[in-house]
């Protein structure tokens, strides 16, 4: 096993920290009692390491080409962002700090450590992180997350000390995971709210899983678990009336959360003003990007707050207790689909459609999805990806949905031009099987291509191109490549046609102008008279150009 955090230790450690809190997390939901009893801090902490896991293994996905793995400052610079931008929840939002703090230090280490970090790094990192996290919390509290991470850094930081700073990673890891498991047992009697209820804090329980997949990744050893039992009360129904009682009367209303685009200025004025709205506040991230979590009241004026101090999106509102007897009837049906701009999501909200926002170099995680299922409130769904890297995210989702009783149907859409061809034939009152069927026709017989910009020198199908270099992907793969957008264009829309088309569709970025579009009409006119051309403005998209032909 290796003894470095290196880039593979990172991805190992990401899946086994998933695979972890995939097994425990309705045990962790059901002993979540601080700061609000609402049972859902194991979902969040796993939705929060999925999102960190889906971003180290796109770092991977970009060097499958190349003979070597990506660099360890890389990896975990992903797992960290990954994290930021899927944080879900209180805990959630700490633990994605947490490995902030921890990224910062291992990052800054890889030019002495290109193979990865030994234990003589990660014994700063995880003091790094302990106190990162502590700094984002408005009102740190003993007895939560946060006693557990500091526990877990100050036992690395005396194994390494015995050590003489030795590189044996495994022993501070042990360490580490040995002082969080007994931080954890501890909780209860640092937190009245959690000696009420008998149970250990949800939010360090799940850490404690996190640190022993680290130990896992970098021994092979499995520490010895913590025992899910109760400390007080061995009849569930006992514990779940006790944790009952815990609940604050007169609490908070909402939770809401948003990832924020903002200078540090800005932020620090936004965390006076969000004080003194609520509690649990929580601001994590830096460099321009920011997650901010707080419990309120009045949930517009902690939008409008973020919308004073930069751009807030990926916004979540969730109301406490609210009843399911209160929700509305559910409709018969509904489409979620995910789009790659804002301009595509208020079009395929005009024909009714759910939408989630796909941000460049953001895909939405399994989470995102189940999230827009639920807000579609219908008895059946027809989830469209429209990217074929979401297929396997959108099938967990869509497994998910399906044990909360709603008939879902994944349509494997591979761009968002298959999506709208689908979108154009969808007949809610038909029946369901016909109505998949027809979407379903209609987004296989819809080629896509599109346009995108070529980062560095790279061998493709096309031959070998530049940075800078216009590249033409149709299906997925480079079939030419140019200097300019326009003629590239040109050359995809003549491969294209040649096998035939009735109709195109042109999906332009924020940063196209309209000349483009009326030169590509004029283009697909003057060759093929019977071809018509629909333009849509897809709004900030990862590539410039999107065409699909049907």
């Amino acid at each position: 096993m290796p003894q470095t955090l290196d880039a593979a230790a990172v991805r190992s450690w990401c899946s086994l920290a998933l695979e972890a809190l995939g097994r425990e997390r309705e045990e962790i939901d059901a002993i979540n009692v601080y700061p609000v009893a609402d049972g859902d801090t194991g979902t969040n902490l796993y939705l929060t390491v999925e999102s960190a896991a889906q971003a180290v293994e796109a770092v991977f996905a970009a060097h499958e080409t190349g003979a070597s793995e990506p660099a360890p400052a890389d990896a975990v610079r992903a797992m960290a962002h990954g994290a930021l931008i899927g944080a879900r929840g209180n805990s959630g939002t700490i633990l994605a700090q947490l490995l902030r703090g921890m990224a910062e230090v291992l990052a800054d280490a890889a030019p002495t450590d290109p193979e990865g970090a030994g234990g003589d790094r990660l014994a700063p990192a995880l003091r790094r992180a302990a106190g990162l996290a502590r700094e984002a919390v408005a009102h740190p509290v003993e007895g939560t997350i946060l006693s557990v991470a500091s526990a877990a850094a100050e036992a690395a930081e005396r194994s390494a000390a015995e050590r003489s700073g030795s590189a044996d990673a495994g022993a501070t890891v042990r360490a580490a995971y040995a002082g969080a498991r007994a931080a954890l047992a501890a909780t209860p009697d640092q937190l009245p709210v959690l000696g009420r209820a008998g149970v250990v804090d949800a939010g360090g329980r799940g850490l404690l899983a996190v640190l022993g997949a680290l130990v896992r990744s970098l021994t092979g050893e499995t520490p010895a678990a913590f025992p899910m039992g109760h400390r007080r009360y061995e009849d569930p129904a006992a514990v779940v009336s006790a944790i009952e009682s815990c609940a604050p009367e007169g609490g908070p209303a909402f939770e809401v959360i948003y990832l924020l685009e903002a200078d540090d200025t800005a932020v620090a004025r936004l965390r006076a003003r969000l004080d003194g709205l609520g509690d649990s506040l929580v601001v994590v991230g830096g460099d321009g990007l920011w997650n901010v979590h707080i419990h309120v009241d009045d949930a517009g004026a902690a939008v409008e707050a973020g919308v004073e101090a930069g751009r807030p999106y990926r916004i979540r509102i969730t109301h406490f207790g609210a009843a399911a007897e209160e929700l509305p009837e559910r409709v018969q049906r509904a489409v979620v689909a995910v789009v790659p701009g804002e301009g595509l999501a208020g079009l395929c909200a005009e024909v009714g459609a759910t939408t989630v926002l796909a941000r460049p170099g953001e895909p939405p995680a399994s989470g995102e999805l189940v999230e827009a299922i639920r807000r579609a409130h219908a008895r059946e769904v027809v989830l469209l990806p429209n990217d074929a890297a979401l297929r396997h995210t959108a099938a967990v989702a869509a497994e998910q949905a399906r044990t909360e009783g709603v008939r879902v149907a994944l349509i494997p859409t591979r761009a968002a031009v298959q999506g709208i061809a689908a979108l154009a034939v969808h007949q809610p009152d038909r029946r369901f099987d016909e109505d998949v069927v027809a979407m379903t026709t209609a987004a296989g017989a819809t080629r896509y291509a599109e346009l995108a910009v070529a980062e560095r020198q790279s061998w493709t199908m096309a031959g070998i191109c530049q940075a800078g270099d216009v590249l033409g992907l149709i299906d997925g793969d480079v079939a030419v490549f140019g200097a300019d957008l326009t003629p590239t264009a040109e050359a995809v829309l003549s491969r294209m046609l040649a096998a035939g088309g009735e109709l195109v569709t042109l999906v332009l970025g924020d940063e196209v102008p309209d000349a483009l579009a009326d030169r590509l009409e004029i283009y697909v006119r003057d060759g093929h008279l019977a071809v018509d051309t629909v333009v849509y403005r897809g709004g900030r998209q990862s590539v410039p150009l999107l065409i699909g032909v049907e």
